[in-house]
């Protein structure tokens, strides 16, 4: 399928449940909001009925967004071949630091850095995919570029 979106089972899942949330009760959060705006009266004038507006705008700009990638979406299981792939859990130790720290590889829509899920479009992410264990890269960020050498994949 052309374009596809690989996602893992987990990204896939998230992806349904956001969409369903944003299509019951956030887009009843918005349209509350917009009807309370409007019993104000001029709309011309009136912020809260513009803001509500441009939420709801951004709203059905994303629910537009999630349907189109749980359309083209292709779940992907981690492969058994050694090497770095969506859904392998990759543990790195940063050269530079010393430090020891573990990622998961995901698809483009699951990525949250936060909670160490790197997606494979993002340049560490892209760096590890087919690497293994004992394979260093070079990781080239705002900051600088940084070196890792991966400990192991699973």
């Amino acid at each position: 399928m052309a374009n596809e979106i690989l996602v893992t089972v987990d990204g896939l899942a998230k992806l349904k449940a956001e969409l369903e949330d944003l299509k019951g009760p956030t887009r009843a959060r918005i349209a509350e909001a917009i009807r309370e705006a409007k019993s104000h009266g001029d709309l011309r004038e009136n912020a809260a009925y513009h803001e509500a507006k441009l939420n709801q705008t951004r709203l059905e700009a994303r629910i537009a967004e999630l349907e189109k990638a749980i359309q083209r979406a292709k779940i992907v299981e981690r492969r058994d071949d050694g090497g770095a792939h969506l859904n392998s859990k990759v543990q790195l130790l940063d050269l530079e630091f010393d430090d020891e720290f573990t990622v998961t590889l995901v698809g483009a829509f699951e990525g949250d850095p936060s909670n160490d899920l790197i997606s494979i479009s993002a340049p560490l992410g892209e760096a590890l995919v087919g690497k293994v264990a004992g394979d260093e890269v070079d990781v080239v960020s705002p900051n600088g570029t940084n070196r890792y050498r991966i400990v192991s994949v699973e």
